[in-house]
């Protein structure tokens, strides 16, 4: 089916599924580039403040806005399982005072071809991004509808029942997070024939070679382990998403990736993700002399040692005169604080996908990253503005105990197949 396809020649209804900031990002790029349309300026809706604010400083960004420091103690992250007796996918209550667009509101603007469901997460820092790219989701003239996903442990029953119809009117179904038990659930629903994938960053990767070679639906830190209970119990809905996500004879699948696709499926459409939009939309950036770097969640996964990570951003920090560290999403208080403290870094939250806090400066003429999905997507974001990214391996004794043992393997294909960065050796001889 082709972007503009639909039922009786109208234009086709979309529904998107997003977890994280990025995924909603690259929603965005993605009906950027088919051409997908939003609302006509004259009927875009009046939202209220308390649907489009969550908060103080969750206003729409403008071009030149640089990202804030922090100097306050950052909200922590709570990603521990649900207790015993919820349902898989539940998790704890709602920040209070936050509202919701439900689609088919009359406020909504009639002219949208897409409408952007976010399946909200409990983490706070992920809710603040999430905000802001929602406004900028509607700016462009698109539904959004904000679901409360996990508040609470009738939370999933009451935002799956209230999708039902939109889903099974849905011709196509855009999804950020084909690992997602949300995700999986609401593919049994559904009855679109045109699926697509768009980048989760690293996972997207393993999600392609898995569909490769028919394997079972595992995030790539998770492989190699035993399955526990919720997994053995939700085996059954993974395994029909899997079969609903391969492409067959009047079903389409297309993945919209950024990142380098070796094994592709069988029928499987891949189209490149070049951040035309965010190109277009921000930037050029103000350039500084000296470097940034980028934090990543490692330690928190349970894939790198807290200690040896700390060591290796101070080493890299002192080599390359870094002096802000924009921190990943997930990572902890705890690390965060330590951080500063012992490496003397000025940490910054941003408040949007780095992709789009480095597209509005200013940020450093060197990147420094360790392998994540940065690697792949500031090349392309920051094309023609002259900021190098570079990249530092992991070394191998940097690993947990509990890493899955295709850790090392997986972080050193990230590194190798990106295009346009400096590889840096591993720092090594770590205490």
């Amino acid at each position: 089916m082709s972007p503009r396809a639909g039922r009786a020649g109208q234009s086709p209804r979309t529904l998107a599924f997003v977890e994280s900031p990025v995924q909603l990002l690259n929603v965005l790029e993605w009906a950027h580039l088919h051409g997908l349309r939003g609302a006509e300026p004259d009927i875009l809706p009046s939202v209220p403040a308390q649907v489009r604010r969550a908060g103080a400083g969750d206003s729409p960004p403008s071009a030149d806005e640089s990202p804030q420091s922090v100097d306050e103690s950052p909200q922590s992250v709570d990603d521990s399982p649900p207790s015993a007796g919820e349902s898989p996918l539940a998790g704890e209550s709602s920040s209070a005072g936050e509202a919701s667009l439900p689609v088919g509101d009359s406020s909504l603007p009639a002219g949208a071809e897409l409408t952007v469901v976010v399946l909200s997460p409990r983490d706070p820092m992920t809710r603040g991004q999430l905000r802001r790219m929602a406004d900028l989701a509607r700016d462009e003239g698109y539904r959004v509808r904000w679901e409360e996903a996990r508040g609470g442990t009738t939370a999933p029953f009451s935002t799956i029942g209230g999708l039902a119809g939109p889903l099974r009117r849905a011709d196509r179904i855009v999804m950020g997070d084909p690992f997602s038990r949300y995700v999986q659930l609401l593919l049994t629903i559904t009855r679109a024939k045109d699926l697509v994938v768009v980048d989760d960053g690293t996972a997207t990767m393993e999600f392609v070679a898995q569909l490769a070679r028919g394997e079972r639906l595992v995030r790539w830190h998770r492989k190699g382990g035993r399955p526990g209970p919720r997994d053995l119990l939700f085996a059954p809905v993974s395994s029909s998403a899997r079969r609903r996500l391969t492409p067959s004879v009047g079903r389409r699948v297309e993945v919209f990736s950024s990142m380098p696709v070796e094994e592709t499926p069988e029928g499987v459409t891949v189209t490149a993700n070049d951040f035309s939009w965010t190109r277009a939309r921000f930037g050029p950036p103000r350039i500084t002399r000296g470097a940034d770097m980028v934090g990543t969640s490692l330690v928190e996964t349970g894939v790198v040692d807290g200690d040896r990570y700390l060591e290796a951003v101070r080493a890299l920090s002192r080599a390359h005169g870094v002096k802000r560290y924009f921190a990943h999403r997930r990572e902890s208080v705890e690390k965060l604080h330590r951080l500063a403290a012992e490496t003397g870094l000025e940490i910054v939250r941003p408040d949007l996908p780095l992709e789009l806090i480095a597209r509005r400066g200013p940020i450093g003429r060197t990147i420094l990253s360790f392998p994540s999905t940065v690697v792949h997507t500031l090349p392309l974001a920051l094309a023609g503005t002259g900021v190098r990214v570079a990249v530092c391996d992991i070394d191998p004794s940097w690993l947990t105990e509990n890493a899955s043992p295709r850790a090392q393997g997986f972080l050193s294909g990230v590194t190798g197949t990106a295009r346009d960065v400096h590889r840096l050796a591993a720092v090594t001889g770590l205490a």
